[in-house]
């Protein structure tokens, strides 16, 4: 429970930090002087809540009694889901067919990179453990 509080806390904290970045880049990139409150709200409370939802779920992989196939799909799901729910709800993916399959394939990718980066990180990590463990 602790660490899903701490994860908590953290992911809330990096959401809104990307939502002030984005909406920096957004007034000094895109020449937005004046922002209406409502989409900024909207859209920050979005952030905030894909930033705690993104860092919690990653809990699945500490529970040692589910195989990997087990945790990454329980995940894959955990994040696919309100993601997309909440995308199309604020308006970040328009309702339309091309949009829908370019952001599924897009996210898709993304998330197959980000997998395959993590394992292989871990992997390595696991085979350092080992050896030190042999030169003990």
């Amino acid at each position: 429970m602790e660490t899903f509080l701490f994860r908590s806390m953290i992911g809330i904290f990096f959401g809104a930090f990307i939502a002030v970045i984005t909406t920096n880049i957004v007034v000094y990139f895109g020449g937005q002087h004046i922002l209406d409150g409502e989409i900024f709200l909207k859209n920050s409370l979005g952030t905030i809540f894909c930033g705690w939802f993104f860092t919690v779920s990653p809990l699945y992989f500490e529970i040692k009694t589910l195989s990997l196939p087990k945790q990454t799909a329980l995940h894959f799901i955990t994040v696919t889901v309100p993601y997309f729910i909440l995308s199309f709800s604020i308006g970040w993916i328009p309702f339309d067919m091309k949009s829908v399959l370019l952001s599924i394939a897009f996210f898709l990718v993304v998330y197959v990179i980000i997998w395959f980066s993590f394992y292989l990180y871990f992997k390595n990590e696991a085979k350092k453990l080992n050896e030190n463990l042999r030169n003990l």
